[in-house]
């Protein structure tokens, strides 16, 4: 397989509050540079975040991410592309990962509702892309400036959203199939919203991705670049972030510019 033309940097980081009750870090990512089957590239990145309240939250995200990539590699093995992601392709893989996740429960006895989690998810080809949406959290594209993907979904109540384990989950999902290329994309749980968005305009803080990407774009990794995740990882940990969120925090950005 030729190189992957993706400059990788992507970390999660446990929340200080999570720390201080003693509890693991409940986000989880994962990445696939891969090629469909006319052997262009493709790249594959997803975002969980774990239900605070759920019992098994780290490992219904793990689960969820991991899944998600292995779907979407089975799809393109058999000849699948980009272009050709529906809605109704995406929905049945999130019924693909809630079997999984239901197949958990069933070696574990627990309840489906203990591995509850969001998911952000997006599948970038030469051309286009498709991205898929449970809960909150953002995905931020280059597009003349900064936008979202779609906005965060929250309930009606103070930090409550929709998981992949609630009812009509897939009937909730946002989708949008991208019919441009995309050169540059962030991923980031909800523990970074505050940070990052605009609430009162729905805008993204272009200023952070600009500093945020600029390192990215002068990587010379084909794939993750192992030192820039890790110095990523130290940035999310740092008291300048956790000043200001006390959440888990998780960061994926992915760039085929060169600086």
């Amino acid at each position: 397989m030729a190189e992957s033309p993706w400059r990788i940097a992507m970390a999660s980081s446990v929340g200080t509050a999570h720390l201080a009750a003693a509890q693991p870090c409940q986000d989880a990512h994962r990445h696939l540079a891969t090629v469909d089957a006319e052997g262009q590239p493709v790249l594959v990145l997803s975002a969980s975040d774990g239900a605070g309240s759920a019992e098994r939250a780290e490992v219904g995200a793990i689960l969820a991410c991991d899944t998600f990539v292995r779907l979407v590699a089975a799809y393109l093995e058999e000849g699948g592309t980009v272009e050709g992601i529906g809605r109704p392709l995406a929905e049945r893989w999130i019924a693909g990962i809630l079997y999984r996740l239901e197949l958990q429960t069933r070696q574990t006895r627990a309840a489906l509702r203990d591995y509850a989690c969001t998911l952000l998810a997006a599948v970038v080809g030469a051309k286009g892309a498709a991205f898929l949406q449970i809960g909150d959290g953002a995905m931020v594209i280059a597009d003349n400036g900064w936008r979202h993907v779609f906005w965060p979904q929250h309930g009606e109540f103070a930090n409550t959203t929709t998981f992949i384990t609630s009812d009509r989950a897939a009937q909730a999902m946002d989708f949008e199939a991208h019919r441009a290329p995309v050169d540059e994309i962030a991923l980031f749980t909800d523990g970074l919203e505050s940070l990052v968005l605009h609430k009162a305009t729905r805008s993204v803080h272009g200023p952070f991705f600009d500093s945020m990407f600029a390192s990215v774009r002068k990587s010379a990794a084909s794939g993750v670049d192992d030192p820039l995740s890790r110095a990523l990882g130290d940035y999310l940990s740092s008291p300048r972030i956790n000043e200001r969120t006390d959440d888990d925090k998780t960061l994926i950005l992915a760039s085929r510019k060169r600086a």
